[in-house]
């Protein structure tokens, strides 16, 4: 039967980006105004949500590959009334996000690595470039999108491809290998190779439809 009679095999929901894709990925912090400075929440990042849920209010642009300029919205979870298991996991996530962008083994624990997995305020985390794992969740309305809640480390064995083109998937005939390596955050470039482009400023994008009942 024609494509266009029989639609029981059309995908339900075209704009999620398919469960467990690899994608380099860049982080950006959407200011919630929120400060607590015994627990380090400075500089106006995190945001207090209605339950008094605390979280970093997360927006990941992919940066090449079949899903380029894809942007996903998530939450890292700092605080919630309901138990320590919501800020664990987001603690988790920042450790893995660090790992990833500053190129650092999670089994490393030696005194450097553990200094580069301190931040001194979130404003380290605003714009960093990372390898991530990306989910599928549900907003509060039941419907599928997209959630990150892994990076990918320099222990797995797609990493150093992924940091330098992106994406796992096979690379377009036309497509441009980049023209400098990857680097942490703010790092300055390396000799022989140009400076990396400075990205536009992401746009404005509506809030969470909705976050885990556990977090409320």
């Amino acid at each position: 039967m024609s494509l266009w009679n029989d639609f029981n095999d059309a995908q339900s929901n075209t704009n999620v980006i398919p469960k467990g894709t690899l994608a380099r990925v860049r982080l950006t912090l959407r200011p919630g105004g929120f400060d607590d400075p015994a627990q380090g929440w400075t500089g106006g990042y995190a945001r207090c949500g209605a339950t008094g849920a605390v979280y970093l209010d997360a927006e990941y642009t992919v940066l090449e590959g079949p899903y380029a300029r894809r942007k996903i919205w998530s939450m890292i979870g700092l605080y919630s009334p309901k138990g320590p298991d919501w800020a664990n996991m987001g603690r988790s996530l920042v450790r893995g996000i660090l790992n990833s962008a500053r190129g650092i083994s999670d089994k490393d624990t030696s005194p450097e690595a553990q200094a580069r997995r301190r931040i001194a305020g979130f404003h380290e985390l605003d714009g960093l470039e990372f390898v991530a794992r990306i989910d599928v969740g549900q907003d509060a309305n039941g419907e599928d999108k997209n959630e990150i809640r892994a990076a990918v480390t320099p222990d797995h064995r797609d990493y150093a491809a992924l940091m330098g083109q992106g994406v796992l998937a096979p690379t377009p005939p036309h497509a441009q290998p980049p023209a400098y390596p990857p680097q942490p955050h703010a790092a300055a470039p390396l000799p022989g190779y140009p400076a990396p482009p400075q990205p536009a400023p992401a746009p404005a994008a509506p809030g969470f439809a909705g976050r885990p009942s556990w977090a409320e």
